[in-house]
């Protein structure tokens, strides 16, 4: 399987092109996952996609064997990303705190550079193996980024009353939240999102005159 780089250092895994020509699996998947998108992947079916590409049902059986299959690729899409970017800040020879924020910075990449995907993630229920399969991965990531968390509130780096877990979770919340929102623009880049997220989540909202006032 090929990869593109995205964001901070990671990449995501592309299905290698194969087929006839003028239909490749890039082409077919990205379709695929904007109409889950918009339908919803149970309220999708090969007819829609056979319209919307408009190829025929047996053009789109000749690159992949079910709409199942196209699933399982565009949820691999996104979670292979992050897990690759997990793989690399985990490696860093860099406080747990630093770490943490790479990793953060580096989610807003995953998102921003692969959008459709990771939206098709965060709204996956588990309704299918497929989706179970991909919600046990997400947990697993969540499970990195609460240790390194626990490691960062253990160095003295995070406030010890909030617990790693549910710290985890309230980060990775606001960055999941982008795929309700977030719409690329010109001059808007990923960078400058990810600078905002973790200017947030690292440093906070108030300002140094209200932190003076309060003193």
């Amino acid at each position: 399987m090929a990869s593109t780089r995205v964001g901070h250092g990671a990449s995501v895994a592309r299905p290698r092109r194969r087929g006839r020509p003028g239909y490749d699996l890039e082409t077919l998947l990205a379709v695929a996952v904007t109409v889950f998108n918009e339908r919803g992947y149970d309220g999708t079916s090969m007819a829609d996609l056979s319209r919307r590409l408009g190829i025929s049902k047996s053009s789109i059986y000749h690159h992949v064997g079910s709409k199942d299959e196209l699933l399982r690729l565009a949820l691999d899409r996104a979670l292979d990303g992050l897990f690759e970017l997990a793989a690399q800040v985990t490696a860093r020879e860099a406080a747990a705190i630093e770490r943490l924020e790479l990793l953060v910075r580096g989610s807003v990449g995953v998102l921003t550079e692969a959008l459709p995907y990771v939206t098709l993630l965060l709204r996956a229920r588990g309704n299918s193996r497929t989706e179970q399969r991909a919600l046990a991965r997400r947990r697993e990531f969540d499970q990195i980024v609460a240790a390194l968390v626990k490691e960062a509130e253990q160095d003295g780096d995070i406030r010890p009353d909030v617990d790693p877990a549910v710290t985890a979770r309230l980060l990775f919340g606001m960055v999941n939240s982008l795929v309700e929102w977030y719409r690329p623009s010109p001059g808007q880049t990923g960078e400058a999102l990810a600078d905002a997220v973790c200017a947030v989540a690292f440093d906070g909202l108030r300002g140094r005159r209200a932190d003076q006032g309060s003193g």
